[in-house]
């Protein structure tokens, strides 16, 4: 061989050897295990034992080739495209809807042929006639030679199905980009085969040049697999966010079944005692529903609860491709105790600190109204204002603490004492009122004075038996003392000093 054949073997032959074997070991060894990355670097294996038979059968005499286009050439021929179909029904995820008994059986039917091709002598293949010119040995363009041109561009025709199958499904613009450039890669390889194979070029290219459109279509295979992984490594990125946000973020799948979940999200799960499949049954219907149509979900307000745990979350979904089939991506932030005390403050904006009972505010908001009731149905209301005499001793001689205490207990006699037949509020310092529809007869708002007070002294004589602690007591009707709630407060306020002074002028006539 003369040094400028061996150059232009070189170029034409080792050069594509050398690129196909780097392509084969590159993809194997970003994921042995991914069974994508397994069919890829074994397409690019077939291409470069492709070349590598071409580089062989250049270099020995032409009564060899036939035999090893038939047993060599044709044979990874005929391997290649269900490695690729394989490939592309894989990657695509369209597999998941096929019979087991067919994936992936039915792409590796070739084999057979090929062993009983290689058994035989070559003799289902063995149809090509050679002839020399120049340096290469080329196959004689017969029709022999133009079906098995045509059936193989019939086949990778058939690459597109899949792809345009899956770019149509796909609801990920990254998806569809990367399945636009795979059929593009179909396209330009289809483009090569056609003007590399059925036309001749002798003495310009070498024999059988249309496995140069393998070299293409393997670029961009490889070119995509690089843009599919590096979408997973861009997601792994964040990684570390995803275990670290204190929000519960959880992979669903559509029918509910969890299959990833960050540690805030383990502990929330744990605590409410799920499986792994129970978290979507105890979304509302309403989201639920809306996650299956792949609605996005933003700051959607709900309660989940199991047994006797309760949380206040806001979720908020959307939606990811794994392993080429959609996911729900769910995020749940627990707004449990922010909820409580948005819950507090607007409770403390009606109600008195100490006592949890209504304050003035609300206490009048009821008043108004129970008066609006008891003027159409034509009822009495009956309003007692109270007072705790002598409260400033119990402060000044036990302190505040003490002063607290009993303002809690007098809260919680006048709650007994009413029931659900009225409102009880403190109005401030040691005030209280309360209203009741019942009792509307003299002696029995007498007695249940009396009571009121019996209560309230057998309390702090049991406590404080070295003060004198009692209640004072102003009581004004609806409609009789008035029909507002200003001239009723009045009249009980004005009842409730005529009795404090009455107290006084008592104690002074025993004196």
């Amino acid at each position: 061989m003369e040094l400028k054949e061996a150059f232009v073997l070189l170029v034409t032959h080792m050069i594509p050897i050398l690129f196909l074997a780097y392509m084969a070991t590159d993809i194997l060894l970003r994921n042995k295990r991914k069974t994508e990355h397994i069919l890829l670097s074994l397409i690019a294996f077939c291409f470069l034992l492709m070349f590598v038979e071409e580089y062989v059968r250049n270099q020995v005499p032409i009564e060899y080739s036939s035999i090893l286009s038939a047993l060599w050439l044709s044979s990874v021929g005929m391997i290649i495209p269900g490695l690729c179909f394989h490939f592309l029904i894989k990657f695509t995820g369209l597999y998941k809807s096929w019979p087991r008994f067919i994936y992936p059986y039915i792409f590796y039917v070739p084999i057979v042929f090929v062993i009983m091709n290689t058994f035989i002598g070559a003799e289902l293949v063995y149809t090509q006639d050679f002839f020399e010119a120049g340096m290469w040995k080329y196959p004689v363009y017969n029709t022999n030679y133009y079906i098995a041109m045509t059936v193989g561009t019939i086949i990778d025709c058939m690459y597109l199905i899949p792809l345009f199958i899956a770019k149509h499904r796909s609801k990920l613009e990254e998806q569809r980009k990367i399945y636009q450039q795979l059929i593009i890669g179909v396209y330009v390889a289809i483009t090569l085969n056609i003007v590399l194979g059925y036309f001749k070029y002798e003495n310009l290219l070498p024999p059988h040049s249309y496995i140069y459109a393998g070299i293409v279509w393997c670029y961009f295979l490889l070119r995509t697999m690089k843009q599919y992984d590096f979408l997973n490594l861009y997601d792994k990125r964040y990684e570390k966010l995803f275990r670290l946000n204190p929000n519960a973020i959880v992979l669903l799948d559509f029918q509910g079944k969890v299959h990833d979940a960050n540690p805030a999200a383990t502990k929330l799960l744990g605590r409410l005692h799920l499986q792994q499949n129970q978290l979507f049954g105890l979304l509302d219907k309403s989201l639920q529903e809306q996650l299956l149509h792949e609605k996005q979900i933003r700051d959607y307000a709900m309660h989940i609860s199991n047994e006797d745990i309760h949380f206040f979350v806001l979720v908020n979904a959307d939606y990811v491709m794994v392993d080429n089939e959609m996911h729900i991506l769910l995020i749940l932030q627990d707004m449990t105790l922010q909820k409580q005390y948005q819950s507090e403050i607007e409770f403390l904006a009606y109600h008195d600190t100490l006592t949890r009972l209504p304050n003035r505010r609300l206490f009048t908001n009821q008043l108004e109204a129970a008066i609006e009731v008891c003027q159409r149905d034509h009822q009495t209301l009956t309003i007692l204002l109270i007072d705790v005499d002598h409260f400033k001793s119990l402060n000044d001689g036990y302190g505040h603490q003490c002063g607290d205490e009993l303002l809690q207990a007098t809260a919680q006699i006048l709650q007994q004492a009413v029931g659900d037949k009225g409102t009880v509020a403190r109005i401030g310092g040691d005030e209280f009122v309360l209203f009741m529809k019942e009792p509307d007869f003299e002696q029995q708002l007498n007695d249940f004075t009396k009571q009121l007070q019996s209560t309230f002294e057998a309390y702090t004589e049991a406590k404080y038996p070295d003060l004198s602690l009692s209640l004072s007591v102003g009581m004004s009707q609806f409609p009789k003392d008035g029909n507002d709630e200003q001239t009723l407060m009045h009249q009980a306020d004005q009842a409730m000093y005529e009795m404090k002074r009455k107290r006084k002028l008592d104690k002074l006539k025993e004196i």
